[in-house]
């Protein structure tokens, strides 16, 4: 079908203008016509989640999640937004099985949700978060295919820290991402946060326990920057810098997270945005060239899209001799 992209992206502006303020202060670095396609992706994102969490009853959600996938599909009429979305992706060579992992982890946002494990959160964490980052490739143009589990690693650990921030808000909602192999050998569990009976001291030690997760892949996602075109590199470098200052500005209030939300203030989300430029800059002038962990997606590694970083020839390769060079 046609559609008026023009409006499809105006549209998308505004809504990650309105909703994400973090991306919306990286976009001012990306190239015009990137920031449109950062913006569509996001709408396209946003929509996914809105169905579920808006949604008055959880079959409600369900069903115009249906819908979404449908049209991806091509077995139903896709609106205007998931037209350009799925064009996007097809121009950029991103499989639409991502699009779909990514639909998956939301649809399990609609029942009530408890995590048992590492595993399970790492699985939950690439589907919502790990695929955006495999679609941002896209956007900024990263092709070589040794930058992808990079960029999912970015995705994964940003999803960490809105885990960590949000555990009240999202336990007032019936879920709870935080492990429960974590909560239980800190001394409660998922149902006593549930029922606000979690201690505070337990919470916040699971809490301070995941940002030092997230900190790995923080810092997974810094090395790959390398694989960033220059004109979009700064955008990532800043949106990074920026949101990975939400956990640490947690971990300086002792992992409190029952205590309200964290909020970065705009003088210190511009003090993030210096360092940055100056992460930006040292990067330019001293390239960092560490291969990437596998023990980061030993977790994930069978879901679809996971595994795009060793699927190419020259990846593959690669991913050899860094197994030779650590005698595995």
């Amino acid at each position: 079908m046609s559609y008026d992209r023009a409006r499809v992206v105006a549209e998308s502006r505004a809504t990650l203008a309105r909703h994400a303020r973090t991306f919306d202060l990286a976009g001012w670095f990306l190239p015009p016509e990137r920031l449109d396609e950062a913006a569509v992706v996001y709408a396209f994102c946003r929509l996914v989640d809105d169905v579920i969490d808006l949604a008055a009853a959880p079959g409600d959600g369900l069903a115009e999640v249906q819908a979404i996938e449908d049209e991806l599909a091509g077995t139903a009429p896709a609106r205007p937004l998931i037209a350009c979305y799925r064009d996007l992706l097809a121009g950029w060579g991103v499989p639409l099985q991502v699009a779909h992992e990514l639909i998956a982890g939301v649809r399990a946002d609609a029942g009530p949700v408890a995590l048992p494990d590492d595993a399970a959160l790492l699985r939950y964490c690439y589907r919502v978060a790990g695929t955006v980052g495999l679609m941002m490739c896209g956007v900024i143009g990263a092709r070589d295919p040794l930058a992808l589990p990079f960029a999912l690693d970015l995705g994964i650990a940003m999803q960490m820290t809105n885990i960590a921030r949000d555990v009240a808000e999202d336990a007032a909602h019936g879920r709870v991402y935080l492990p429960g192999t974590r909560l239980a050998a800190a001394g409660t569990s998922a149902e006593a946060l549930l029922a606000g009976t979690a201690g505070r001291g337990a919470v916040s030690e699971v809490v301070i326990g995941l940002l030092a997760t997230a900190e790995r892949y923080y810092a997974s996602a810094e090395a790959g920057m390398r694989f960033i075109p220059w004109r979009s590199r700064l955008a990532i470098v800043v949106a990074s810098r920026v949101y990975r200052a939400i956990g640490l500005r947690l971990r300086r209030r002792g992992g409190d997270a029952l205590a309200g939300r964290t909020v970065v203030p705009a003088l210190e989300k511009a003090a993030w945005t210096a360092v940055a430029v100056f992460g930006f800059v040292r990067g330019a002038v001293w390239p960092r060239h560490e291969a990437h962990a596998p023990e980061l997606h030993r977790f994930i590694a069978d879901l679809p899209g996971a595994d795009a970083g060793v699927r190419s020839p020259r990846a593959r390769g690669a991913r050899v001799l860094e197994l030779a060079r650590d005698g595995l």
